[in-house]
């Protein structure tokens, strides 16, 4: 093999290995514990952010997942989620839809929301969010099994972040 050949197929190995370092959205490194590592929000969904007017730390009530709204406890899947937004949050109007993505594995689960779809049309626009509540009150109940968070509540706060931390 000359000189070339092997510059050739180095550079082909180096492409592969960042090929697989790559993530998206949703797709990212994990924690011991199964949660996911900090992530940088795009600079095209920070980019519609600013647009849509949804700036950092805006916050509105949602229900975490579209198909158990209004239920007493749900159960969470790890894996996709499409949940639904019971206030307006900057130009976005309730009911507008968010989806995004879910990390069980640790004591309370993770949501990232990556997208979001007006019910009144449009395109599906990039966005960069998280749901939460203080006080633990996200935290997993005892039956959650693994792959699952079973949870006290079907609402939510989701907040615009510019950053997953």
């Amino acid at each position: 093999m000359n000189s070339r050949e092997c510059a050739f197929l180095g550079c082909v190995g180096l492409l592969g290995l960042s090929l697989g370092c790559a993530t998206t959205p949703g797709e990212v490194r994990l924690r011991a514990d199964g949660t996911p590592l900090s992530e940088k929000c795009p600079e095209k969904s920070l980019e519609v952010m600013r647009y849509l007017q949804l700036f950092v730390g805006e916050a509105a009530w949602v229900q975490l997942d579209a198909n158990q709204s209004r239920a007493r406890t749900i159960t969470l899947y790890d894996g996709p989620i499409e949940s639904v937004l019971d206030e307006d949050i900057g130009t976005l109007e309730a009911p507008a839809r968010l989806y995004g993505r879910v990390w069980t594995g640790g004591a309370q689960p993770v949501i990232r929301y990556y997208a979001a779809k007006r019910m009144r049309g449009g395109d599906t626009v990039p966005i960069c969010a998280v749901a939460r509540l203080g006080f633990g009150q996200l935290r997993k109940l005892p039956e959650s099994k693994p792959g699952t968070a079973v949870l006290d509540s079907s609402r939510a706060g989701v907040y615009i972040v510019d950053e997953f931390r």
